[in-house]
This record gives structure tokens, sequence and C-alpha cells, in this order.
């Protein structure tokens, strides 16, 4: 079937779409409803099904004779383990996990906030919440106390599943004195902390609260799946809100199941028994989604690994991942490989491995610039698919579906459309926007499987953030266009949209100029305060290793390359040479963060901050 009767299908007849596609899962009751609306006025999908989304992802590979298949691939190059998890063994873990939860007393409804590195055992207890119907909550290992502290509060979890630490390259992140400060900031006291020792790090247990992971699951006897809706909550994924306080993404059981193993056939071009590997981590909704349970759903083998792109031990990494396990699929952020590309720009690590097995690199969770898309595309001989999506959906929005229909790639674009997401760019009157103009970019509701119903406890929020701004349309946030072929270009967050006397320049595009000139590894560019323009655009720019020539001649090369492209309208004047950029632990940049040192604004340490020591750096380059 091609991508356009497929999209046109979903678009058109969405409810007949999805209960078609429904039969990709097994039901206890199999729905009859497609969508209808709950007591908000909110589309739900497959509101009179049931079923158990770890019954789907483990037990019935196993009753289907394929027990014996690795589920999971653990690689910890930080801690030199490695572990092949076969679906049965899995089933027996996570059977005995759930075990374990339910001797605490967690039932179906109760949330359980999994803070946890990049083990099994966090793969493990998120599939055991969902076998029992408990929400788990998986908080990003080694986040700070005052954010480990709001979601306490915000999911008043029953349990809180953590390990003694986190191993990042070097360093070891101890993970139970910042529990035990969020547990003591919080209003809400969970009844158990169960730890996972780790052999880095040791712990003193608080007495009646704390018990080990090791004894619990020595006498935890297995639990069975239990049966529940398709719209009760899979789990609550937290995202950054506006007003400071995250918000509490919600994810419906059934939805979810059907939207994850769709994608893995229409999106990745997967096939049950191959390998795929998301090198992302289980705290972020790539990790939930595409690490966990998509994968597991479809009866691929995943990928969990414990490591960096470069340094563990060097930037030839992920090849060795690829090479060793016969990797299909490779899914990870753009900014992995420009760390990649900065360390090994000719690749040499990459032809030191048999990569036979790859037949395309996905990438996503920020914008995918043309350089390293060139790059990639250069070094690998492969299909470079930037594909966009966001923790709300949990799936893509935009992609080229290898599964359904190969497209021509163009740099810069997200290609087209995935089958469900009726995409349009609407102006600030919520009127269309011609082919090839920017405006805000929208989703025509009803959203596909997947999508948020609600935010967690707070559903004005939901409505007030994402639906109220354009009535019968999901605000993304993104900035973008559309163009003549129904490529979507996505140019980032709308906030990133400057404007320098009047005119509204995009500060994506200008990175994309910056990022093309052959000394640079990766950049940010950022609208600056000024009296006179309101705005002016700086860059930051990181140089590749080894380049020699000197940062004045790069600076005049780089104002010349935009003034050539954008106009002398765009006014970028200023380039800084900098060691590094501040990131989070995602690797996203932290643009909004840049923009206050360079307005000498006071700021707040970001939570979700790498390293906390690159931000000095760039306020002495002030």
């Amino acid at each position: 079937m091609s991508y356009q009767s497929e999209y046109d299908r979903s678009v058109q007849d969405p409810e007949g779409f999805w209960l078609e596609k429904s039969q990709l899962i097994d039901w206890v009751t199999p729905p009859k409803v497609g969508l209808a609306n709950d007591t908000h006025g909110i589309e739900r999908w497959f509101p009179d099904g049931t079923l158990n989304t770890c019954y789907n992802a483990i037990d019935r590979h196993v009753e289907s004779g394929r027990g014996q298949q690795v589920a999971v691939y653990y690689d910890s190059p930080v801690t030199e383990t490695k572990e092949a998890i076969t679906y049965k063994d899995l089933q027996s873990r996570v059977a005995k996990c759930a075990g374990m939860l339910a001797g605490l007393g967690v039932t179906t409804g109760d949330r359980v906030v999994i803070y946890m590195p990049m083990v099994p055992e966090a793969l493990v207890s998120m599939l055991a919440c969902a076998r029992i119907g408990a929400i788990h909550s998986v908080v990003f290992g080694g986040f700070a106390a005052s954010e480990l502290q709001v979601r306490l509060e915000d999911a008043e979890p029953k349990v809180i599943i953590t390990a003694t630490c986190g191993v990042e390259v070097a360093k070891v992140i101890e993970y139970m004195p910042i529990v035990n400060n969020a547990i003591e900031m919080s209003s809400h006291k969970p009844a158990s902390v169960v730890v996972f020792e780790r052999p880095q790090a040791d712990y003193t247990p608080v007495a009646g609260r704390d018990h080990s992971w090791a004894d619990l699951m020595a006498g935890a006897s297995e639990a069975e799946c239990v049966t529940v809706s398709a719209t009760h909550p899979l789990y609550i994924l937290y995202t950054s809100g506006t007003t400071g306080k995250p918000k509490g993404v919600v994810r419906d059981n059934g939805g979810h199941a059907v939207a994850m193993a769709y994608s893995m056939g229409a999106v990745y071009d997967m096939k049950p028994g191959e390998v795929f590997w998301a090198a992302s981590d289980v705290g972020w909704v790539v990790g939930h989604s595409y690490i966990v349970y998509a994968p597991l759903l479809f009866g691929c083998s995943t990928v969990l690994y414990e490591g960096k792109p470069v340094r563990t031990p060097d930037a030839g990494a992920f090849w060795r991942v690829v090479e060793e396990y016969k990797v299909k699929i490779l899914f990870s952020a753009p900014t992995a490989f420009r760390a990649v590309r900065k360390e090994d720009p000719h690749g040499e690590h990459f032809k030191a491995y048999d990569t036979s097995s790859l037949t395309a690199l996905y990438l996503a969770g920020e914008r995918l610039d043309p350089p390293t898309y060139h790059w990639l595309e250069e070094l690998t001989s492969l299909p470079v698919v930037d594909h966009w999506w966001q923790t709300e959906t949990g799936w893509a929005i935009a992609s080229n579906p290898r599964g359904l229909e190969s497209f021509a790639p163009k740099a810069g674009s997200a290609t087209k459309a995935t089958p469900g997401f009726k995409v349009e760019i609407l102006d600030p009157s919520g009127d269309a926007v011609p082919a090839g103009e920017q405006g805000s970019v929208v989703i025509k509701r009803p959203l596909p499987p997947s999508c948020l119903p609600t935010v967690w406890g707070n559903h004005t929020r939901f409505e007030e953030s994402y639906l109220n701004p354009y009535p019968g349309y999901y605000l993304t946030g993104d900035g973008g266009f559309i163009d003549h072929e129904g490529y979507i270009f996505i140019m980032g967050r709308t906030d990133d949209v400057i404007n320098v006397a009047g005119h509204r320049l995009s500060t994506g595009e200008m990175e994309e100029i910056v990022a093309a000139h052959p000394a640079v590894a990766e950049c940010a560019v950022i609208g600056v305060a000024d009296e006179l323009k309101g705005q002016l655009p700086l860059g930051l720019v990181v140089l590749k290793d080894g380049v020699t020539q000197g940062a004045d001649e790069v600076e005049k090369e780089l104002v010349a390359a935009v003034r050539q492209h954008i106009g002398a309208v765009a006014c970028f004047n200023k380039a800084l040479i900098v060691e590094r950029l501040p990131k989070t632990r995602s690797g996203k940049i932290l643009r909004a963060t840049l923009r206050k040192i360079a307005d000498g604004e006071s700021y707040s340490m970001p939570s979700t901050i790498e390293d906390p020591t690159v931000l000095s750096e760039i306020e002495q380059r002030f």
C-alpha cells in the first residue's frame, strides 16, 4: 500500500483506520468503538477495549514459541557489563518484580516513581508496573533533588524504585542522597523505597522505608497480568513547562500499544526478530517508546546501552554496538552524532567496524542540522531520516515512512506527516498560510493514538497549553513550514524566532548556515536584547578538533556567510568561539539560559544541565 492511500485513510476515516490497526496487538476485550469523547470532551481511543500492555510486550511472544529469542541486549561499557536477556527470562524477572510491588501494597492505579540508571532493572520495573496496572513515572537518574521532589508531590507514588548510583564515563553519581533529600523536602512521603544495589556505591538504609531489591526479588512470587481498560493510564512522563512546574504527560495503555506496534513497521521498517537500538535513556520519551515498549510489543530485540557516543571508550562506540548485535536501525539525537563528528571528523572509527546490518539512521529530539545530515549520509552511505515528534505524542508526527514508501530526503525536513497526524501551518489569526510560508505548526484533532489526553492532575492546564490557542487543533509549540510537495520543515520552537528591527527571523535558519562552515562542529544562534533593533543574533560556536584556522578569521567568514544567504537584514555580526555549549542530559542546547546570560539577566541553574561548569565558562566570554 502506498503512503498516500494509507495517509488519506488515516485522516478521512481515523476511527476505521485505527480500529483496523488495533489488530496489531492482543486484546482481552477487542474494541468495537474506535473513538469516543470523555467527560472533558477529549477524544479517547478504543474506550470499550481491555488489555494488558506487559502481556503484549512479553507473554504473547513466549506463548507463540519465541521465548528463547533475545528481548534485551544490555551493554554497559562504563561498568564493562554485557547481558543477553531472552523473552522467557524477561517474563520471569518482570513477573517477580510485579509480585514484589504487589507485596508492597501496590495495586492497579497506584503510582510508582522509577529513578534508575540504564540497567535492566529499570526496564523490568516499568514493565512490572504495566503488568499489574500500576502507573509508572520514570524520572531521569541523576536529576536534582528539587526536580524529583516536584514529581513526588505531583504523582504521589506509593513506592520509589531506585539504585545506589548511576555511572557516567568515569564518574559515579550517588542516587540515595538525592532520593533522601527529595523525600525530606516533599509533602508526599512514599511508603517504600526499593534500592537496587550496585557495586560502585553503597548506602545506609532508612529503617522501615528502604528495601533491598535483591532481597525482595528473592522472596517474591510471580504476578499475573492484570486486565485494564484501554484508557487506563500506562505512565506519567514529565516534560518542562513554561511556568517552571513540569507537565505530567499521561499515556493511555490501548492507544499507546497500537501506535507503538504500528510505528515499528510503518515508520522504522522493522520486522519481528530484528534488532532495534534507540541510543537514548529510559528517562526520556524516546527511551519509553523505543527502548522499552515499541520494540518489545513488536517482537524485536532492543539494545539497552549505558554509555556515551564518545569516550566509552572512543568515537567508535556506536559503531561497535551496531556490529556486535547486528543492529538494523539506530535511532539517536543529532547532538550525539555531532559529538562523534567532532572527535572523528573523517570517520576513521566508523571504518573499523562492520556495520553492514544497519539499513538506516533515524534522528530526533532536536532539529537535524544539514551539515550533520550530510556528514552522516556521506560517511555511512545510508538513508538518514530526520523525524520529528514530542514527549506529548510519544511517536513521530512526521517522518520518511520507510515501511510504507521511501521519499527522496530534503536536508532540514522531517519529510511527510505520519499517518494519523494532519499537520497544518497557521498564522497568529488561525488562518492557514500558503505553502513555503512559516507559521505555527499545529495538528488537526482528533490526535491519533498514543497522544496525551490530559496533563496529570491538571486538565485545565492541558487545554490551556495545547488546545485553546487554536480551537480544533493541538498546538505543537514549534514553528515551521510545509513546502509545495508536502515536506514538513520544523524550524525550532516558536520562541526561537527573533525580531530584528521589525523583521521576524529564524535562528534555526542562521544556525544552518553557521553549522555548514567546515571548521564548525556545532553551534547555537540566540537573540540578544538590543536598544536600537530590539534583538540581534549572536552565534556561539564550537570548532572541530584539529582546526588550525584563527577564531577571528572563522568569525569573519561566518558573518559573511549569513549575510550572503539571508542578507544584511539579519544583522549577524558576532560569533563567539567557545569550548562547549551548555546542554541537557538528553543533548538539547539550553538556548533560553544562554539568552539570559547574554542579556545579563539572573538565571537559575537548570536541573537538566549535563555539566554546570559550562555556564561559568560562557559567562566569562561576555
